[in-house]
């Protein structure tokens, strides 16, 4: 039995390990486990969110055991402390764990470069508790300044610094500056007492990213009030201040430290070779340098690829890339094959300040393209959107698509609020009763006909022969028969034909086609097909206007509604009030069952079932 162990639950760690479980699954002679102290992979990029509360806490984390359902990757919560490389295990809190081939993707910590005070007295933000508790300190602030009559006091717990203006700490600010608003609101205090200062050494912020586009993150950041300070040395930081230069010495009682990173402590304590901050050193295999067993993928690499002068970045998409190649020769390892050389190529980068802005330059090494506002936005979460579909499949876009855009608040977002859910669900329950009854009524009426005479055909126009409409020849019906009866039903089916709902041409040919080809017989009659399709027809109508009127599976049924709508139109037979059903229908699918509706009992008890479906499982079909 060959043991892969996989060490940390982060961007490379769960892209190793998935990739490595889909090329070796049929492999029962190997065994995969990832070992992490925390249940949950965090979504570093959007700590930012929780912080400053655009989203809810469980936005940004995913379950690992839901990641690896159905996968033969074991999870395993532990602490690891240090690896034995020579007897190939890792010492954890719990136990030991035998290796023989090891995968680092511990990730990084906060560096605060030996300043004075920094991190005893500031907040990080590189944890999912580091953003819960900055969420609570920010609040906690703001109506702490509410009990205060003291005016430097009360200035002092409403001003908020962070330090460091990189993609974090523009991020972080960003958020601020837009969740001011909100809170100001809510705890009574004007905004002009709030003061928001992001401070850097560096000659100007971003400092990666195109001229142009640091231009303009500056100019909307001070457009949001937004104090800039470059160029200035972070000499200490006190419990109610931070330091700028000699004397610049600002009063906050919230300070918040985005100025660096560092590998881990457990890196850091490995007997391999490091570089640039606890890096460990690798070869163009991503192998250590020093135990060829031994993988780095993601934040841990230090490796400069050929050509260039830089180490890989820190970023998530090395962490993508990487885990790739990872196991890729890891599988060679394995079962033979050859090796690849790390040659990584990014597609850019993106920042976000705040939920409706941001900067963004994506493309190829050789041709970038600079985006900001809208466009920005929207490359940065289709990005996010295509990392989940590898992590967590449709689950975790649901999860994501529900918290940026439809449970979005106060309009944080780069679509504004005009996809948030305002209004509760029992506003539709009067509608969601009208178009079942309504469809009930079509069917119970056509069924009548159909148990009379079940020859009779009324939902497939007839057949149009030699180049004259079924309307036209309705019409003529009316002149020359002589059977009352039929010359009645003629002319109610020309009145239906000249009032019905214009179809274009092109549509009209395609569905003319497919019903030659199913309904109708050489001599302009009916086919069985017909007669079977007329009867499904009719149950259908009866079937989901009672599941409307129950609101069981409301959203099936309104998608089945709608579908038969535009059935009913490109059969040139649609009445202008099938606009009332079809629009209807559309305004019924987000759940208005869940309310005083069958779908309120049922779909808890569905979903718990689901969930459990092994096929469910592996494919993340499933929303909690």
């Amino acid at each position: 039995m060959k043991k892969i162990v996989v060490l940390g639950g982060g961007y490379g760690g769960v892209l190793t390990a998935k990739k490595l479980a889909n090329r070796l699954k049929k492999d029962k002679d190997v065994s995969i486990t990832l070992i992490d102290r925390k249940p949950f992979h965090t979504m570093m990029t959007e700590l930012h969110e929780v912080a400053a509360c655009r989203v809810d806490e469980e936005a940004i984390k995913m379950d690992l055991k839901q990641i690896f359902a159905g996968r033969k990757v074991e999870v395993v919560l532990d602490e690891v402390t240090n690896i034995d490389f020579d007897g190939k295990a890792l010492k954890g809190k719990k136990k030991s764990y035998d290796y023989d081939y090891l995968v680092i993707g511990t990730g990084c910590k906060p560096s605060f470069f030996g300043i004075s005070g920094a991190e005893e007295n500031s907040f990080s933000l590189w944890s999912f508790e580091d953003a819960v508790v900055l969420k609570h300190q920010i609040r906690q602030m703001f109506m702490d300044a509410t009990k205060v009559s003291d005016p430097e006091l009360r200035k002092q717990m409403l001003t908020f610094v962070v330090v460091g203006a990189g993609f974090t700490g523009v991020e972080m600010i960003g958020e601020l500056a837009e969740y001011r608003e909100e809170l100001c609101h809510e705890f009574c205090v004007d905004e002009s007492e709030v003061r928001l200062v992001v401070a850097d050494m560096a000659p100007k912020i971003l400092p990666i990213l195109p001229q142009n586009l640091i231009d303009k993150a500056d100019k909307y950041l001070r457009k949001m009030k937004v104090e800039i300070v470059t160029g200035a040395k972070i000499s200490g930081v006190t419990p109610n201040s931070v330091v700028l230069g000699e004397n610049n010495e600002i009063k906050s009682s919230t300070v918040i430290w985005t100025a660096g990173v560092e590998g881990s402590d457990l890196v850091g304590n490995l007997d391999v070779q490091q570089q640039g901050r606890k890096r460990i050193l690798t070869n163009d295999k991503l192998q250590s340098v020093d135990h060829e067993n031994v993988y780095v993928v993601g934040d841990n690499i230090f490796y400069i690829p050929e050509g260039e002068e830089r180490p890989v970045p820190q970023m998530v998409e090395n962490a993508e890339h990487s885990a790739g190649l990872i196991a890729h020769n890891i599988t060679c390892d394995i079962k033979g094959g050859t090796k690849k050389s790390y040659k990584p190529t990014f597609h850019g980068t993106m920042v976000c300040i705040g939920g409706r802005y941001g900067v963004a330059a994506v493309g190829t090494p050789k041709k970038m393209f600079h985006f900001s506002g809208f466009m920005a936005m929207f490359f940065k979460h289709m990005i996010n959107i295509v990392y989940f579909l590898q992590v967590l499949g449709f689950h975790k876009i649901w999860s994501y698509m529900m918290h940026e855009f439809f449970h979005v608040r106060n309009r944080r977002s780069f679509v504004g609020g005009h996809f948030s859910k305002r209004s509760p669900n029992f506003w539709l329950v009067p509608l969601r009763i009208y178009i079942g009854v309504m469809w009930l009524m079509q069917g119970w009426e056509k069924g009548a006909k159909l148990l009379k005479d079940p020859s009779q055909m009324f939902l497939i126009p007839p057949k149009a022969m030699d180049g004259v409409t079924a309307a036209s020849q309705a019409v003529d019906a009316v002149h020359s028969t002589v059977d009352a009866q039929t010359a009645a039903s003629a002319v109610e089916g020309a009145s239906s034909a000249i009032k019905a709902i214009p179809v274009p041409n092109f549509i009209k040919g395609i569905v003319d086609w497919s019903m030659d080809l199913m309904f109708y017989t050489n001599d302009g009659g009916y086919t069985t097909m017909a007669y079977i399709f007329q009867g499904c027809m009719v149950a259908a109508e009866v079937i989901f206007g009672i599941m409307l009127i129950l609101g069981l599976f409301t959203a099936i049924a309104s998608i089945a509604t709608c579908a038969m709508g535009v059935m009913i139109y490109t059969s040139g037979m649609a009445p202008y009030e099938m606009f009332w059903y079809f629009f209807g229908g559309i305004a019924l699918i987000g759940g208005s069952g869940s309310t005083f509706g069958a779908d309120y009992y049922l779909y808890p008890r569905l979903k718990r079932i689901w969930k459990k479906i092994p096929f469910v499982k592996r494919w993340y079909l499933y929303t909690d």
